[in-house]
């Protein structure tokens, strides 16, 4: 009789744990540099990520060649001169909700969150802080911030020859759809 309650406190803890684990593998990243001769803009709608709100840790995964745009040049160089996708095939963020203390993620409703962490891109990491909303709907954690990163940070080179048509910010925007690890 211990063993099968000791084995049915084991289980019940191991579903509660996943019971605060949201995830999704077909988040959405954008960005957008927008410079005085051209606008380029890309979008990647195979974005992995884990969001845990018992802790408020939050783990993103992003494949870089999954990033399309509308121009397939632009796709090309952006994966083989500046990305380098194949020696960096991946963009990761660890972070952390720090206003978790705020929310109620189990209740419907939105939420202001503040997030930090570390965004790896292109081989460099470095400390990012970006404000977003968490929208909770029947279970479902509608994710959304937009935030601004500096393409020297991390050692992207543009050529002099197409500097004027690349922003130095880029506009990151993040739209994402998490589901409970239980469904």
């Amino acid at each position: 009789m211990k063993i099968i309650a000791s084995v049915l406190i084991v289980v019940v803890a191991t579903l509660q744990g996943y019971a605060q684990k949201y995830f999704t593998r077909d988040g959405k990243i954008s960005f957008s540099s927008d410079a005085p001769m051209e606008k380029i803009e890309a979008v990647n709608n195979k974005v992995s990520s884990v969001l845990d709100i018992q802790t408020g840790d939050l783990e993103f995964a992003v494949l870089i060649k999954s990033f399309h745009f509308a121009k397939a040049l632009m796709e090309d160089h952006f994966n083989e001169n500046y990305l380098e996708s194949n020696k960096y095939p991946k963009a990761t963020f660890k972070g952390k909700i720090t206003n978790l203390a705020d929310m109620k993620l189990t209740l419907n409703g939105d939420y202001r969150a503040a997030v930090q962490g570390d965004l790896t891109i292109h081989g460099v990491t470095k400390p990012v802080q970006a404000d977003g909303t968490l929208s909770v709907l029947n279970g479902v954690i509608h994710a959304t911030s937009t935030f601004d990163i500096t393409v020297a940070d991390y050692n992207i080179e543009i050529p002099k020859v197409v500097r004027e048509n690349i922003a130095k910010i880029v506009q990151i925007r993040v739209d994402i759809n998490y589901k409970s690890l239980e469904e």
